[in-house]
């Protein structure tokens, strides 16, 4: 895996998790603004709205440097639309950027062709 493939993989885990996170932020802020007169569903929304837009704009790159499959690649985009779904996004992409170095290190070494 080249450095830009890395670095594609690793800005879109690292934006998967508070991407998560601002989307259950923003439905516990629907339904405090259904209940209570606290309404933070305007910044909240726009929060998880530019969160949202670089999980798409990160996910695009990241498919596109990894050529990734399009069942593999609809898994990633299906789990931003999840409210929990960035939290598994990011353990999957973790462990698929572990397997890479492990995968660079041993080619490297010469344990397994290239």
């Amino acid at each position: 895996m080249d450095i830009k493939t890395a670095t594609a993989l690793r800005r879109l885990r690292l934006v998967s998790a508070p991407e998560a996170v601002s989307f259950l932020l923003l439905l516990l802020c629907s339904v405090l603004k259904r209940t209570t007169d606290f309404n933070a569903v305007p910044v909240m929304g726009a929060v998880h709205g530019v969160l949202f837009i670089l999980y798409v704009i990160f996910w695009a790159d990241a498919w596109n440097r990894t050529k990734w499959a399009r069942k593999t690649a609809a898994l990633y985009f299906v789990l931003s639309v999840l409210p929990t779904g960035g939290f598994f996004a990011e353990r999957k992409l973790k462990r698929e950027a572990e397997d890479a170095v492990i995968a660079s290190r041993a080619r490297r070494e010469g344990v397994v062709a290239s």
